[in-house]
This record gives structure tokens, C-alpha cells and sequence, in this order.
């Protein structure tokens, strides 16, 4: 399956027992309190996690996911009743309805497609109002992350909430010019095993400032950890964007 991890119900649990709050979750935080943001949205918000905190933070939050199957898994937990939550992508933002906008978890790699990432930067403009920000992350091509994704070195147990402990490891299945493809491997306690299939891009630092400036916002700040290490000087290996909306010349 394409995605599975957000589209399959088994697989979402699975992604939502594994990525639980971590300092990646404390840095959005905080990086959304440095400014007022009383309406704020999560694109490609998943399971809910960030979003349901943000709102529990006294922000109107409206979180957008693509995946059926993500959003009926935000929506049953707790505190889920104070979020928004759309079905669908970019295109169903509304303008300046936002002063923040959010792409976490590396939802930005999962946009591969050039033009569709400047379909998508564009849409975030227009749902900002004036002086809006956003916030997100990708990993830092340099670091060559998909090295580790084989079967020895991504190799982890998750373990459900019921108790059931599931085997999970990836495989890259093609990498060309920092696009790649890989497969998620799932073995469940009952050896039932299930498959899920993503592509990603990794776009350099260079390739983010260009493409957010041509969408029309100017680049307010890139760490390159969870640390706000400066790009390159972090084991974390990420470029951690904040941009603001540009002014419009009068």
C-alpha cells in the first residue's frame, strides 16, 4: 500500500504507537509561542498529536490531513473535540484564515514533485494573513539519512498499547538525485506482515530558500537541529525552517 503507515488503520497504529511527543514537538511549541498565532493550522497533521497540543495552548487550531485513516485516529483522542479537522491537502486552505501555519514530521518530503511543492507553498501564502509564519521541517540532504534505512540499521520493536509487539524495518528500494523510494516492513505478533511503500524528497537548504522566496515569503531562520543548532553543526541532521510571509510593496 502507498502510504500505509498513514492510510492503512493497522499501520496508523502502529506510526502512532512508535512517534509519541518528543523535543521535535517542544521546538514547534516554542517556535509558535515566540509570536502571537491565535489561528494557527497543521498541514498534514496525522494523528493529531501536535495539533490537539496546540489547541490545548489556547490556539484555534484546524488541522488538514489527505489520509482517511490518520484523521479517524486524531479525532478519537483526547482533547480532539478543540481542533478543526479537514480531509485534504493544501488546496482546502482558506486565504488569510492563518497567522501560522505548520508542516511537521517531514510532511514537506512527501511533497516530490516540484511543481506540486510550489502548488503547496503558494496555497500556504495565501492562507497567511499579513506577517503569517511558517514552520517546518525536512531532513538535511547532506546527511544521507536513506543510508540507514535497510533492514539491519532500521530494525525496531513497537509495541502497542495492548501489549502486542510488532517487528518494523525499512528498505530503500531507489534513490536518484535525492529522491527516494522505500518500503516499510510491518510483522505483526500474529505474522501477519504488511508493507507500505513512500517517496520522499530531500531538498537542500538552497532549494528551500529559493523555492519559499519565489512563493513570496522571506526565510526568517533555518537550525539545523532540535537544539536550534546552526545547519550542518548537528547529529540531528535536519533544516528546521521558519519563514515569514513577505510584505506587499506598496
Amino acid at each position: 500500500m502507498r502510504n500505509g503507515e498513514f492510510e492503512d488503520p493497522r499501520l496508523v497504529e502502529v506510526y502512532d504507537a512508535e512517534f509519541v511527543w518528543g523535543w521535535e514537538d517542544d521546538l514547534f511549541m516554542s517556535v509558535l509561542a515566540e509570536r502571537s498565532a491565535r489561528r494557527v493550522v497543521d498541514l498534514g497533521c496525522g494523528t493529531g498529536r501536535l495539533a490537539i497540543a496546540m489547541a490545548q495552548a489556547g490556539h484555534e487550531v484546524t488541522g488538514v490531513e489527505p489520509a482517511a485513516a490518520s484523521l479517524e485516529a486524531a479525532r478519537r483522542k483526547a482533547g480532539a473535540e478543540r481542533v478543526k479537522w479537514v480531509q485534504g491537502g493544501a488546496d482546502r486552505l482558506p486565504a488569510r484564515a492563518f497567522d501560522a501555519a505548520l508542516m511537521t514530521s517531514h510532511v514537506a518530503q512527501f511533497i516530490v514533485d516540484d511543481g506540486e511543492w510550489r502548488g503547496a507553498l503558494r496555497a500556504l501564502r495565501r492562507s497567511l494573513g499579513q506577517g503569517g509564519r511558517l514552520i517546518f521541517d525536512s531532513r538535511d540532504p547532506d546527511y544521507e539519512r536513506w543510508t540507514t534505512w535497510n533492514p539491519v540499521d532500521s530494525r525496531r520493536t513497537v509495541v502497542l498499547p495492548g501489549g502486542e509487539a510488532v517487528d518494523v524495518w525499512a528498505e530503500v528500494t531507489d534513490e536518484t538525485d535525492r529522491v527516494v523510494t522505500f518500503t516499510g516492513h510491518y510483522l505483526f505478533g500474529d505474522g501477519e506482515e504488511r508493507t507500505s511503500e513512500s517517496t520522499m524528497r530531500f531538498r537542500s537548504e538552497r532549494e528551500i530558500r529559493s523555492s519559499l522566496e519565489a512563493a513570496g515569503f522571506d526565510v526568517d531562520r533555518i537550525y539545523g537541529g532540535w537544539s536550534r543548532e546552526p545547519v550542518g553543526l548537528s547529529e540531528d541532521g535536519e533544516l528546521i525552517v521558519v519563514a515569514v510571509v513577505r510584505p506587499v510593496s506598496r
